[in-house]
């Protein structure tokens, strides 16, 4: 049996893992199966700048704070080895990070996760991975708009001249 000690531990543990969740944009749970510390440790260092976190922690105290913070419908993607991925600003960024990542390492999967409160699975994630970041996005609309602006420009300045030629 569990000492009174141990328990208090790991429900301090469970809240502490909650309130990151509360606060976090993107939980993503993932299989680690198959790669090796210097993989993760590329990987921790690709989502700590952007300012998301990659820890493994066990599965029950995952299901706990998910528990705890009402979010339901993953207890099936706790099996196995759990790594736990958490960013509380822009969730594009790591979701893509950890895309390709899995991409690139045959045994490391997305088993799915939680974007702004939603669960989502695999599917809607990886879909989600692949759309062009904001930066792109917005790059894209910028083109789009100058491609406009000098087409008016070459007309107005083809009207110029034929009136100049008048």
């Amino acid at each position: 049996m569990a000492s009174e000690k141990s328990i208090n531990q790991k429900k301090e543990e469970v809240s502490k893992l909650a309130e990151s969740m509360k606060e976090s944009k993107l939980i993503l749970l993932t299989d680690y199966r198959g790669i090796n510390v210097a993989d993760v440790t590329g990987l921790r260092t690709e989502l700590r700048n952007v300012n998301a976190d990659y820890k493994v922690i066990k599965n029950n105290i995952t299901r706990r704070a998910l528990a705890e913070c009402n979010l339901e419908g993953l207890d099936e993607q706790l099996e196995g080895p759990t790594a736990v991925i958490m960013a509380k600003e822009d969730y594009l960024d790591a979701t893509k990070i950890i895309y390709k990542f899995s991409k690139d390492n045959d045994y490391y999967k997305i088993k799915g996760g939680v974007i702004d409160g939603k669960v989502m699975s695999t599917e809607e994630i990886v879909t989600l991975a692949k759309l062009p970041s904001r930066q792109d996005l917005l790059s894209m609309l910028a083109g789009g708009l100058l491609a406009n602006i000098s087409k008016l420009a070459v007309a107005l300045e083809q009207v110029r001249l034929k009136k100049e030629a008048e």
